[in-house]
């Protein structure tokens, strides 16, 4: 029985090895993603909320940062400009000019206590997002608010 190696001019079997960098280059993908959507998240999360006249004064209401600020709608402020909102927000005495790509629908009117969330761009605050407070029990539960925002100037405040 002859037991010595054998030539032959079959070529070895490819190697598994370049299937696996596909996996690994996959899952890199996949990790990425991952990590991208998480970050976005977080930072939406930490927007600090400031009221208009916190804005440069408190801690974390800085105005190089993403916030959210919360006011009442300045009555006879809102207009609409090149396909923007425009309405300047007001709390304790202060204003800050608001521009609002699009219209904020709903039920956003003057003289109703909104949240924006943007960035500061120089006397203008850029919003991107706009809540409006719209329940029954706000009303009721807050109504020294609503008062005080009527002796300010508001005559249309609805609940």
């Amino acid at each position: 029985m002859d037991l010595s190696p054998r030539e032959t001019n079959v070529s070895p079997a490819p190697r598994v090895r370049k299937r696996q960098w596909r996996y690994v280059a996959l899952l890199l993908v996949v990790a990425v993603a991952g990590i991208v959507v998480v970050s976005q998240f977080l930072t939406s999360a930490i927007d600090y909320y400031c009221n208009v006249d916190e804005i440069g004064v408190k801690e974390g209401c800085d105005p190089d940062r993403r916030i959210r600020v919360q006011g009442t709608v300045e009555e006879g402020s809102v207009k609409e400009v090149l396909g923007a909102t425009m309405f300047t927000l007001e709390f304790n005495g202060e204003k800050l000019a608001v521009a609002y790509e699009g219209d904020p629908g709903g039920i956003f009117q003057e003289c109703i206590p909104v949240v924006a969330h943007g960035r500061l761009n120089g006397d203008t605050f850029e919003a991107n997002r706009i809540e409006v407070r719209h329940s029954n029990e706000y009303v009721a539960e807050n109504s020294e608010r609503v008062e005080k925002a009527e002796k300010a100037g508001c005559s249309m405040i609805t609940g």
